[in-house]
């Protein structure tokens, strides 16, 4: 591709080569005019010489006198300066104003002669080798009773004429010379003058490209760069409302996808990467403009995800599912697609919307193992309940004994629901008092709860000669309810004393670390399996179904634990090794 040049370098040059051709041509003419008149005023001054020269030698052509003639000659030729000859018919020279007419050769061919023969007045200009300089010939016939005697030529040298035209030339070219710097000089003043505006529009034009928008042309004087660049102006301030428009509805966009809680994709046809907000970036561990217009495949490699964009590409139609994914943990993603459309209702790709479902799902699973626990725990007793009262009611036992332990069956498993149910009541308390922030907290010591504990637990822990070790400062209080701070304590210590072995010891121990006092339950019993953990504290969760009811728990202690430190704002944690034993510490603010 060809350079481009400024506009200047293409004005200027055009203006300056005009102006040469201009100046070259008024010289040329002017040289060739002059050169023309001279050698035309030379010509008719020689024809009237030689006209003067014909009275006086026309005398003596007849009877013709050769030397008269050649004086004439020689005296006219002297005082006028002008070389005169005087030529025959034949050609021979009898008159000559420089030579001796007998040494000079015969004349007929010369053009001037023969024209003058012809009855014209001949004129001719050349080399005379003769004088060995430039000169012009004019002839005319010398006729004297209307027949042509002979010739008389008049000659004068040129060289004087041709170095006048030499300096007149010379004068013109310097002139020309002048005139064509002055032009120049004109030209670039009035190329700058058409550039220079175009110039500061581009250079208007540059700043409106980076941005600078409040950036204003100057207004040329000239009426159309006027108006271009009065247009130019307007079109910055639209384009700088325009995309100040655009710049706030784009962050007003990025302000709420960053804000939503919820990951959202933006993907095209071939499933690249338009737009991944803050939260969806999270979700998969990686940057939202790192990865724009990259492939998805490429960025986030999780087959069901890929799958589902995939399918919803195709499809071209909204889409749900959920799928699993692994990152700091398990967690259940609920996807949402619909189709991108541009302005023209054309397909371009597909949005998705990410929900992190893991807490509402499992709160799904707990619910459905919670209805069908407690629909187990209260059908057991009660269906036991129901077949030895109707073996009674068809009087079936005539024996007092066996009349005697069958109500106590039935008595047992009304126990049984009536534990049940004040368990899920005291629990569903808890919880109300937990949301409404009804729980009554006072300051107290919790020796004085250990102490408490201790008493109700004692007479199971006797029976099994295990062995209570409590240990907690005096100093040691906070601001807690002491009711179910007590009902917490008893749980865990009845599920200590239940699955210790005999002869043991449950160390039952409170600290204080910092603003946090810590209360903690160790036994030395069987232990849990790690894989038990995360799911103990959940309502009717048992890890050896067989071995809790024969033990006679409801499966709700842990999860009545959990919700009476939840409602002081702490927690409760679990550590424990099959055949070690377990400690569970409830985590309670100071204040």
């Amino acid at each position: 591709m060809s350079k481009r040049k400024k506009l200047i370098w293409q004005l200027f040059p055009s203006y300056l080569l005009i102006t040469l051709l201009s100046v070259l041509a008024v010289s040329w003419y002017a040289s060739s005019a002059l050169r023309h008149f001279f050698l035309e005023q030379t010509a008719t001054d020689l024809k009237t010489r030689a006209f003067l020269v014909e009275k006086q030698i026309v005398s003596h052509l007849e009877p013709l006198n050769k030397v008269a003639v050649d004086a004439i000659c020689k005296e006219l030729g002297e005082h006028s300066a002008t070389r005169i000859t005087v030529i025959l018919p034949t050609g021979e020279v009898i008159g000559d104003s420089r030579e001796t007419p007998k040494l000079m050769d015969n004349h007929a061919s010369r053009p001037e002669i023969a024209s003058a023969f012809r009855g014209e007045v001949g004129i001719s200009r050349r080399y005379s080798n003769t004088l060995m300089q430039k000169m012009m010939y004019v002839a005319i016939p010398l006729i004297k009773d209307e027949i042509a005697y002979g010739v008389v030529r008049v000659s004068l040298p040129t060289t004087s004429i041709d170095q006048e035209l030499n300096s007149i030339q010379l004068k013109i070219a310097l002139g020309g010379l002048l005139i064509a710097v002055l032009a120049a000089g004109i030209s670039l003043l009035i190329s700058r003058r058409i550039s220079r505006p175009i110039e500061e529009m581009k250079e208007g034009a540059d700043h409106f490209a980076n941005g600078d928008f409040g950036h204003r042309l100057t207004v040329p004087d000239s009426e159309e760069m006027a108006s271009l660049a009065d247009a130019l102006n307007q079109m910055a301030t639209q384009l700088d409302h325009r995309i100040q428009t655009i710049i706030s509805q784009r962050n007003e966009l990025e302000t709420v996808l960053a804000g939503m809680l919820e990951g959202v994709i933006a993907v095209d046809n071939e499933e690249r990467i338009i737009k991944m907000n803050a939260a969806a970036a999270e979700f998969f561990n990686c940057g939202p403009d790192k990865y724009q217009g990259r492939d998805l495949q490429e960025v986030i490699r999780n087959s069901a995800l890929q799958q589902f964009v995939h399918q919803s590409i195709s499809s071209q139609d909204p889409k749900e599912d959920d799928i699993s994914l692994y990152h700091n943990g398990e967690k259940t993603l609920n996807l949402q697609s619909s189709p991108l459309l541009d302005a023209n209702k054309a397909h371009i790709g597909t949005l998705v919307v990410f929900n992190d479902v893991t807490q509402l799902r499992r709160l799904e699973d707990m619910r459905r193992d919670f209805v069908a626990n407690v629909s187990h725990e209260i059908k057991t007793p009660l269906t036991a309940i129901k077949g030895f009262v109707e073996t009674l009611y068809q009087g079936n036992v005539e024996d007092s004994e066996e009349v005697q332990r069958f109500l106590g069956i039935v008595k047992k498993h009304v126990d049984r629901l009536s534990s049940i149910v004040e368990d899920l009541l005291s629990l569903s308390k808890i919880e109300q008092e937990d949301e409404h922030k009804a729980i009554k907290r006072e300051k107290g010591y919790i020796k004085d709860v250990f102490k408490s504990v201790t008493q109700i637990c004692r007479s199971k822990a006797e029976e099994k000669n295990i062995r209570i070790s409590p240990d907690c400062g005096d100093q040691i209080s906070g601001v807690f309810d002491a009711t179910l701070l007590e009902q917490a304590v008893v749980n865990l210590l009845d599920n200590a004393i239940k699955y210790s072995e005999p002869e043991s010891t449950i160390h039952l121990s409170a600290h204080q670390h910092n603003s946090e006092i810590q209360i903690k339950v160790e036994d030395q019993g069987i232990g849990i399996a790690k894989k038990h953990l995360p799911r103990l504290f959940e309502r009717f969760y048992r890890v050896d179904k067989a071995r809790s009811r024969t033990m006679g728990g409801t499966g709700l202690g842990l999860a009545i634990v959990k919700h009476i430190a939840q409602a002081h704002s702490g927690n409760v944690t679990v550590q424990s090794k099959l055949g070690k034993g377990s400690t569970f510490t409830i985590h309670l603010p100071r204040n």
